[in-house]
């Protein structure tokens, strides 16, 4: 799975991001409508929402794009923002714009369950994936009641601490993926760290979903869409 920032550089180039991703394999895709203030973003898709929003990104206009991406690619395509972004918005309106847009789900780090019963019963209503997120701070018994909301599949953050800095892949993340595991039936997806085709390789047989993000951002933002293509297939 891969992210990225909705209007950065801008629409147009989302679009075609979205493009060369998916013809280099990607299995699924975050969106991100943009917001100013990323709390669990590290410094690359920080600036990548501040630019965006700078351009004139917004809740409509990436929504608008989200449907088009949708309607174009066959994979399934998943909205991660904050939830200022779908209160303020409106959370029956901005779930019902989803499904009539084709997303299947939608990443909140920011809600926890217990200040988000609109948000689920709407999400269900709609049969759409609230994905909610496993922590290596998370206690067993929190991610067992996690999974009682939980669906689509549940996103395990491999370290504590902002996406794009370096995770250590070794027993102690195999430990914490173990622990995932006993506490849901649902795909694990792992995130936050993996930069190259060892992290991959090391996950492999263990989880469902690599999630992917700043590196792509990175590559596309010193070499070019192209390369992005070319770093992807190089991952599978």
């Amino acid at each position: 799975m891969t992210h990225i920032v909705l209007g950065y550089p801008s629409l147009k180039d989302s679009y075609r991001i979205v493009e060369t991703m998916v013809e280099a394999g990607v299995d699924l895709m975050e969106l991100q409508i943009p917001f100013s203030d990323p709390i669990a973003d590290g410094p690359v898709i920080l600036h990548a929402n501040q630019k965006a929003l700078e351009m004139g990104a917004t809740v409509k206009g990436c929504l608008v794009a989200a449907k088009e991406i949708t309607q174009s690619f066959q994979i399934p395509f998943l909205i991660m923002s904050y939830y200022n972004i779908f209160f303020r918005h409106g959370i029956q309106r901005f779930v019902s714009t989803m499904a009539r847009s084709g997303l299947r789900g939608a990443i909140i780090p920011d809600l926890p369950p217990e200040e988000g019963e609109t948000y689920l019963e709407a999400m269900a209503e709609k049969s759409l994936a609230p994905i909610l997120i496993f922590s290596p701070t998370t206690s067993l018994e929190r991610m067992k009641y996690l999974n009682t909301m939980a669906r689509g599949f549940v996103y395990c953050v491999s370290r504590k601490g902002v996406t794009g800095e370096n995770t250590d892949f070794s027993e102690t993340l195999n430990n914490y993926i173990a622990r995932c595991r006993g506490a849901t039936s649902l795909p694990l997806a792992v995130g936050f760290g993996i930069k190259e085709k060892g992290d991959i390789d090391f996950l492999r047989g263990k989880v469902d979903i690599a999630v992917v993000g700043t590196q792509t951002l990175r590559i596309m933002e010193e070499q070019g869409n192209a390369a992005v293509g070319d770093f992807i297939r190089g991952l599978r």
